[in-house]
């Protein structure tokens, strides 16, 4: 089994690379861990006890709010998160272990020390100004977008510790064959 990581930063493309990547192997999606969890009414409880937020039903928007007013409320809710979803992370490795490439699209996979973890990295870049449109397109706000967006490290910095730049600012058609030519690589 290769293990690749796939990270980049807010609105690269990481989750339309893993699209295209799916056709060559099973995909686990940091992003997609975190939202199963919000829904559960379980987590939702537990989250809001942790962070004393008295409405937990309502629970994910209190919490960016608090984010909106101060940044440092990141550090408390990654404490919790971060486990759960490297606990699914190596759950996923485990039963997918038989497959030629497993993928894991991790945004924060160099912020989290996470490299050593996998075989191969996939950096997915693109120009901040697109980002931002992206980040729009998809209902996001500016404010929110320049939280999170220095919330990350820096693309020259994340560069460093990947194997394979990929830069999707074209279209998907593009993106895709920079792809597929990366894993011919290890086939």
């Amino acid at each position: 089994m290769r293990r690749i990581g796939i990270t980049g930063s807010l609105a690269s493309g990481k989750s339309t690379a893993v699209k295209i990547l799916k056709e060559k192997g099973p995909v686990f999606s940091a992003d997609k861990i975190v939202k199963k969890l919000y829904k559960q009414n379980n987590f939702k409880k537990y989250i809001s006890k942790k962070l004393r937020i008295k409405n937990y039903s309502i629970v994910k928007s209190l919490i960016k709010k608090k984010i909106l007013k101060d940044t440092s409320f990141f550090k408390k809710i990654e404490k919790i998160i971060h486990p759960l979803v490297r606990k699914e992370m190596f759950r996923f490795a485990k039963i997918h272990r038989n497959k030629k490439f497993v993928f894991f699209e991790i945004p924060l996979l160099v912020e989290s020390r996470l490299m050593n973890e996998f075989d191969t990295i996939l950096f997915i870049k693109a120009k901040q100004s697109l980002r931002l449109k992206r980040f729009k397109k998809k209902g996001g706000d500016k404010a929110f977008f320049n939280i999170l967006n220095k919330k990350q490290f820096s693309d020259k910095k994340k560069a460093k510790f990947c194997d394979h730049i990929v830069v999707n600012e074209k279209n998907i058609h593009i993106l895709k064959k920079n792809l597929l030519d990366i894993l011919k690589n290890y086939e």
